[in-house]
């Protein structure tokens, strides 16, 4: 397939007055010198040598060729038909040739899906650390939203084939669905919603009957993401299990028998979403499917589990990269757009709006590849890094994605009523964003997960404690009074946390004590990411936002006590320029009332 032809657009003088630009031909890795401190502290060096010119690249196609085929895409929904021109029921879905161009990008050049599965990806010969690939995560969903579903759920699919298939199933499914080569590879799915479970999984009534050396499925799933994805994994209960969630079996169900026929389920229709458009979600039928049990039987749920909290970490990766896409957009209008004189990025109200922008930005920044860099841990062996992935994971999915939402509106409305208008990317940026804080659980069922699972029956709590504490001690150059006030607020977050667990008999605290959680652990980070970027080139702004997070989100707030203050402004000027600010000059801004 030839690439897309650009859209040749008039060129428009730069006139005073006019409207001002957006995005269009940046590069979003060299717009984000954040995102590259915070790579440089998490991978060795050498895996930040290799990909950092592939972030670059991927960068420039994310700002140019990967964002007009995102706005194609999103326009043009995919059409399903239930049967060829010769009239045979062979179902098929359309895609918009832009469409195609996307998975071209992520799948086949940049091989994201298969990143942390396979070696070879990039030409590094070993496979490659969560955080390196989440990075790459970060910038193509700067650009595209809905194809982050298929990427995660292909490489969620590989993951619980690889670590629970039997030596037949992976010889037989897990090459193609980590192939980079188009022709070869077997996109994945996986079906788990349910018309009469939805979050409470052990309610579904998806059956499986044995039969011979696979087994037959029957029932309906109601919200399937990827709906003609090759491969699926699902949740269904095997005939004669019990009631509950114990009772589960994880199956594989192939798109294709041997023979090349379709498999004995049916696309009923394709959902009409607000946003993710591009990607087609549907509603499946099972009439007697062939499936494979994977795993055992009656741990199905419990594996899937495991695949969901990766997802969970992938869903906070890319709802930040929507805030970050639309912290882009927000900060071009405000240096670019001139009103009553001024531009608007020197008008008080617009930049306090540039930081209700930047400042939850930057905390899912720092919090994905703090949970990322957990993982990687984990997966190499650390019991200490599992607990603290445990509580992080939740809290992340929660928390970000939320703050997604108002990011993404506030953005939009930066750039007046025109970025209501379909043709800018805020709009798609905000429809999608609403997404990621239902995908793989809504805020309420996170919330209880974080705090009758991760702090209630996993004591994963202390694991979180201990971690900012010694991030905290790894700081030294940073002014003792500010860490100290920072463990304090560590401690009485974990604490009311803590407290909230212990008496879930009212849930209402729960999303409160997650925010908490959150807010604290970021703030932290922040003060570690700035000790260290100070040393690696001299630049502690970072910090800056550990002073803000305590000030807006851990401090009461007096609706009748004016906030603005000689230390505020400071702060702000410095986080909205581009200057370096040494230590010293930070840790007094850190004190200052």
């Amino acid at each position: 397939m030839q690439p897309l032809k650009q859209d040749r657009r008039a060129a428009i003088p730069d006139q005073p007055g006019l409207l001002a630009p957006d995005t269009t031909g940046m590069n979003f890795y060299r717009a984000d010198p954040a995102l590259t401190d915070l790579l440089r502290l998490h991978l060795p060096d050498a895996t930040f040598r290799h990909i950092e010119p592939h972030l670059d690249r991927l960068g420039a196609m994310a700002g140019g060729h990967l964002d007009e085929c995102a706005r194609l895409a999103d326009r043009h929904t995919p059409v399903l038909h239930q049967r060829d021109k010769f009239g045979r029921d062979t179902q098929w879905i359309e895609y918009h040739p832009a469409y195609r161009e996307l998975e071209k990008a992520a799948f086949g050049e940049f091989g994201i899906h298969a990143m942390s599965i396979r070696k070879g990806i990039l030409g590094w010969p070993d496979k490659y650390p969560v955080v390196a690939k989440h990075a790459f995560t970060f910038l193509f969903n700067q650009t595209e939203f809905g194809m982050g579903c298929p990427i995660n759920v292909t490489d969620g699919c590989a993951k619980l084939l690889n670590n629970f298939g039997s030596e037949a199933l992976k010889a037989k499914y897990l090459d193609g669905l980590t192939q980079t080569d188009m022709s070869k590879l077997t996109q994945g799915g996986q079906f788990m919603t349910e018309k009469e479970g939805g979050s409470d999984v052990g309610t579904l009534t998806t059956r499986a009957v044995r039969e011979g050396d696979h087994w037959r499925l029957y029932g309906e799933k109601w919200f399937c993401s990827n709906a003609d994805a090759e491969v699926v994994m699902l949740l269904a209960r095997p005939e004669g299990a019990g009631p509950g969630t114990r009772g589960v079996g994880l199956f594989l169900m192939p798109r294709r028998l041997d023979d090349g026929t379709q498999n004995h389920y049916r696309i009923v229709r394709l959902k009409d979403k607000l946003g993710t458009r591009s990607m087609a979600s549907g509603e499946i039928k099972f009439e007697g499917a062939i499936a494979y049990a994977v795993g055992k039987l009656d741990r199905g749920f419990v594996q899937m589990a495991e695949m969901v909290n990766s997802s969970r970490l992938s869903n906070g990766v890319k709802s930040t990269a929507l805030m970050r896409r639309a912290h882009h957009d927000a900060m071009t209008v405000a240096r670019n757009r001139v009103v009553f004189g001024k531009s608007i990025i020197d008008l008080p109200l617009a930049r306090r709006q540039l930081m209700k922008i930047m400042l939850p930005t930057e905390q899912g920044l720092s919090l994905s590849f703090l949970t990322a860099d957990a993982l990687d841990r984990a997966e190499a062996g650390s019991q200490d890094a599992a607990a603290l992935l445990r509580i992080l994971t939740p809290t992340l999915k929660f928390r970000a994605t939320r703050d997604a939402r108002k990011v993404c509106g506030d953005a939009l409305e930066m750039r007046g009523g025109i970025g209501y208008i379909e043709e800018f990317a805020t709009a798609r940026l905000l429809r999608d964003a609403h997404l990621g804080s239902i995908w793989e659980g809504t805020g309420n069922i996170v919330a209880i997960d974080t705090l009758t699972r991760a702090v209630g029956r996993h004591g994963a709590d202390s694991a979180l404690a201990a971690d900012l504490h010694a991030r905290l001690n790894e700081s030294a150059n940073v002014p003792a009074v500010w860490r100290d006030r920072l463990r304090g607020l560590a401690d009485r977050a974990v604490g009311f946390a803590r407290e909230v667990a212990s008496k879930m008999d009212n849930e209402g605290d729960a999303r409160r004590a997650t925010s908490l959680l959150y807010h604290a652990a970021s703030a932290v980070a922040f003060t570690w990411e700035g000790s260290r970027i100070h040393e690696m080139r001299g630049d502690a702004r970072r910090l800056l936002l550990a002073r803000m997070v305590v000030d807006h989100r851990l401090s009461p707030g007096d609706p009748f006590r004016l906030t603005e203050s000689a230390a505020q402004r400071a702060i702000t000027a410095h986080l909205l320029g581009d200057r370096a600010v040494g230590i010293a000059e930070v840790g007094e801004l850190l004190t200052a009332a």
